[in-house]
């Protein structure tokens, strides 16, 4: 691994094993995080954006959830391979996660303050007192006012905004390596969403962390994302710099997404791909997304799958027509119509 990869994984393939039959939640998926940068991994829901999340974390529940292949490097070791207690020192210090919803991943019963202290007590080995005094100042630097009353306060008496900032400073206490952001806007109004993703972007540059930041929402990404990996049925379609994907986008699906974002310029209902995310128990043959691309040839779409290979400098796609797809979009024709 060099030296500017943080962390890299590598055929990553995660399953659930149900009564209805084999979940394919994650398959092959294979990404890279680069020290102090942000990677985002973008796609609809239930595309497999946070099970990769909780399989880099081995958090997936088993049963009925198994990690059944691939590599998950982080230095020279292989978090896959740990014996679970070194995982654990690896969770909430090493690496960190902030979960889609606050006020179902903090404890009601219990005050911020405690539980932000918890993580300190248990990764630095110091005493109540010093944990709470690094909690408080780890609430005053995510931008939570006079911090020392807030320690006493539970999760329902803060607003929305105030819970997403705990857990970004239970996140942070510890100064991970790597913060995973599942949807760390979900939910807040867009000003509120303005301050979360400034204050990631600060405390980035602060202490020179690395992000993958999940997301459907690509306003978020273009605010604070250097790569970009999109995922389809569990699959990475197509990857590349923030800059190139968001000029150039080469899968259909990708240029789907665009296209049902809203804009200044269009007025009315938002564009939608036609159909739906297939169900992870039955992943169509050959690309998973023919059954909704509007170039799919209905022979080679439906029977092979394309590989994801490079179509341009560092710009990767897995799609049998995505050059004409690219040339479709340089003479500005609209690939779904």
């Amino acid at each position: 691994m060099t030296n500017d990869i943080l962390l890299r994984v590598q055929g990553l393939t995660t399953r659930f094993f149900t009564d209805e039959g084999v979940s394919r939640a994650v398959e092959d998926v294979s990404l890279d995080i680069p020290r102090g940068r942000t990677a985002a991994l973008v796609g609809e829901s239930g595309c497999g954006k946070t099970v990769t999340a909780l399989s880099v974390l081995r958090l997936v529940p088993d049963p009925p959830g198994r990690i059944v292949a691939g590599a998950v490097r982080m230095g020279q070791g292989d978090l896959l391979l740990l014996p679970e207690a070194d995982m654990r020192q690896v969770r909430g210090n090493r690496i960190s996660m902030i979960f889609q919803e606050p006020m179902t991943s903090l404890n009601p019963v219990f005050t911020v303050g405690d539980q932000i202290a918890e993580a300190v007590s248990l990764h630095k080995k110091v005493g109540r007192a010093a944990a709470l005094r690094e909690t408080a100042a780890m609430l005053r630097k995510v931008g939570i006012p006079d911090p020392q009353s807030r320690l006493r306060e539970y999760p329902h008496q803060m607003s929305g905004g105030m819970r997403q900032r705990v857990m970004i400073a239970m996140s942070l206490v510890c100064g991970p390596e790597l913060l995973i952001a599942d949807e760390p806007t979900t939910a807040l109004d867009v000003t509120i969403q303005a301050q979360i993703l400034d204050l990631l972007r600060e405390l980035q540059a602060d202490i020179g962390m690395s992000i993958l930041l999940i997301t459907h929402d690509l306003g978020v990404v273009a605010e604070i994302a250097h790569h970009v990996s999109v995922m389809y049925a569990g699959r990475i379609v197509e990857e590349a710099d923030i800059q190139e994907l968001f000029d150039s986008p080469l899968h259909p699906y990708t240029v789907g997404l665009f296209r049902s974002r809203p804009t200044l310029e269009r007025r009315g209902a938002l564009a939608a791909i036609p159909g739906t995310v297939p169900s992870p128990l039955a992943i169509p043959p050959g690309c998973p997304f023919h059954p909704r691309c509007p170039l799919a040839d209905g022979k080679r779409c439906a029977a092979e799958r394309p590989p994801l290979e490079v179509k341009r400098p560092g710009h990767t796609a897995a799609c049998w027509y995505a050059d004409r797809a690219a040339d479709m979009r340089t003479r500005g024709e609209d690939l779904y119509k």
